[in-house]
């Protein structure tokens, strides 16, 4: 079902609530945004949670690794 919402002056917009909760969008979440033809199209970016219990990685590991990446940024 199509939702409208609205731009605000400063490009802001909302996304629907049921939009979120069926594509676990929340707070914090980070979205891809790109053009398909004359559409916007927004991408949720998995985050190390959303793939939590897919890696053969132990935990320590997994700590050593998100270590890293919270250092290149």
């Amino acid at each position: 079902m199509p939702n409208e919402v609205v731009v605000t002056r400063r490009g802001q917009t909302t996304i629907p609530t049921e939009i979120r909760r069926r594509l676990g969008i929340e707070e914090g979440s980070k979205l891809k945004v790109d053009i398909e033809g004359n559409r916007v199209v927004f991408e949720k970016v998995p985050s190390i949670f959303d793939l939590a219990g897919t890696s053969k990685l132990s935990g320590t590991e997994a700590s050593r690794a998100l270590d890293s990446l919270r250092e290149d940024h």
